[in-house]
């Protein structure tokens, strides 16, 4: 296991560079742990990031139950829109009951590729890219609750 700590800080200049920085390196390791702070003088969130990297295999052809499912494009069909809005309304009162920003819970390409797969069980979960085991003890019931509710 690996640490990594990100600095995001919250001017307009840095959020979004601190945040691709962020999601880049989250695309490519497998996460097995956060710990986020908010530093009031300096107006930053602090990640710390306890990961493994991930095993990149150079094959033709890949083994399907080692190929996570991930949105190619950000088209949603109207009722996939209506679970991909009820998703984004969960994530925010998530993200303020835990004091973490919204992209820590989920990013909306994770909840966009939840939205397409519908997934009915946890175990599915682990099929879509950007969900591990840390993501879906923590939220995984509360996403199927939401998806069966729909």
């Amino acid at each position: 296991m690996k640490v990594k700590i990100f600095k995001i800080r919250l001017d307009d200049e840095f959020l979004y560079q601190d945040q691709r920085v962020l999601d880049a390196f989250l695309e490519s390791h497998e996460i097995i742990k956060v710990e986020t702070a908010f530093i009031q003088d300096e107006k930053y969130w602090s990640a710390v990031l306890y990961f493994d990297e991930l095993k990149i295999v150079q094959n033709t052809v890949k083994d399907s139950k080692n190929t996570k499912y991930s949105v190619e494009d950000d088209v949603l069909s109207p009722d996939e829109e209506i679970i991909m809005n009820a998703l984004k309304e969960w994530r925010s009162e998530k993200a303020k009951e835990q004091n973490l920003p919204s992209y820590f819970i989920a990013t909306n390409k994770e909840l966009m590729s939840v939205a397409k797969y519908k997934p009915a069980k946890k175990e599915e979960l682990l099929d879509i890219k950007g969900f591990g085991k840390h993501k879906i003890e923590n939220y995984g019931e509360e996403i199927l609750e939401i998806l069966e509710s729909i």
